[in-house]
């Protein structure tokens, strides 16, 4: 994420990330209790080095049944080891050996029946242990910058992945939106949609961060709930300032849709002033039906913790919220390349 601005762009630290999957280890954090019965039969799935939707796909050829009747909370990383749940719907019928007909990179590790399907979205969060090779730098800058994060939490951008090599998504959406064609597939249809709002939001996160208010509490911010969707305006005084210390509260920048900006004052002329930056994509959102909706500037990251495992090999663990991206860590503790 070069082109948006880090708040930590002078460190020291660096090393290399994801030289093999099992460097980059994701555990999908729910919190649900299975009925044991129903027609939906669940699956904790551990894979190694697979993409979440072709382990789908793989789950509905075992199953014999139409892909769109296997679901998934989220997408996890695939040159990573990732364990995810997934909910396999058939109705009056009996289980699979799913570990016989599974390549040996998916293991399944619980079976369960459910009532319902599993939704998209519906998950706590994500629990990460990272390993940095070569690493180089102090460990007193180490420790520091994670005392930091742990108190100030980091910018909540959307990740590069989002927008495809060298942002090739950002400028499909432009396409789309500027010649207007129908695009059949839904999958790609929803990749431009969200890339084209996440760039615009990136940009009004950078903007903040320039001006040191992505993390404080400004006149006209609409402030969000920690740990939900919920919004609210109120004049800052001494009781937001202090629950924005504590992390109770963030203040949001527009995932932009349809409708009027829910900011005020100095927030909603730059986000307005973003709008028209980007007014390609601001327009093609708006026609696509979309609608204005929040989104924290700020990620809290919980359960922190690292360990030098060797002179030159570090090992991170820290838990994220549904939705957002341990890039945004990475970026902000050190200079991490991908191994060659």
């Amino acid at each position: 994420m070069e082109q948006f601005l880090k708040v930590n762009a002078n460190s020291q630290l660096s090393g290399l990330i994801r030289t093999q999957p099992e460097d980059f280890q994701v555990d999908e954090i729910q919190q649900f209790k299975a009925s044991g019965i129903g027609e939906h039969v669940w699956l904790h799935i551990k894979k190694t080095g697979e993409n979440t939707d072709w382990v789908a796909r793989e789950l509905a050829k075992v199953a014999d049944v139409p892909r769109r009747d296997v679901s998934y909370a989220g997408m996890k990383d695939r040159n990573a080891v990732t364990t995810q749940w997934f909910s396999v719907q058939m109705p009056g019928r009996d289980a699979p050996d799913w570990q016989k007909k599974l390549p040996d990179s998916v293991q399944v590790l619980a079976e369960k029946r459910h009532d319902r399907k599993l939704r998209r979205g519906a998950l706590v969060g994500n629990q990460f242990k990272l390993l940095i090779r070569d690493f180089n730098g102090e460990e007193t800058e180490l420790r520091d910058t994670i005392e930091r994060i742990q108190s100030e939490g980091v910018p909540n951008y959307f990740g590069e992945q989002r927008f495809g090599y060298k942002a090739s998504n950002i400028s499909k959406a432009e396409q789309w939106f500027t010649e207007g064609y129908r695009i059949k597939d839904r999958n790609k249809r929803s990749i431009y949609l969200s890339a084209a709002r996440s760039w615009i939001f990136n940009h009004i996160l950078s903007e903040r961060i320039k001006e040191g208010s992505w993390n404080q509490a400004v006149e006209g911010d609409v402030f969000m709930l920690d740990g939900t969707k919920s919004c609210f305006i109120e004049t800052v005084g001494e009781i937001i300032k202090q629950r924005i210390l504590r992390q109770d509260i963030h203040p949001t920048g527009a995932l932009w849709g349809r409708g009027r900006l829910a900011s005020q004052g100095s927030i909603f002329e730059l986000e307005n002033e973003l709008r028209k930056q980007f007014l390609v994509l601001s327009d093609g959102l708006e026609r696509q039906g979309l609608k204005q909706e929040r989104r924290s500037l700020r990620l809290p990251v919980r359960n922190f913790g690292f360990e030098i495992l060797h002179f030159d090999l570090l090992q991170l663990t820290f838990s994220l919220p549904a939705g957002t991206y341990a890039t945004s860590v990475l970026a902000e503790i050190g200079r991490f390349s991908l191994s060659d």
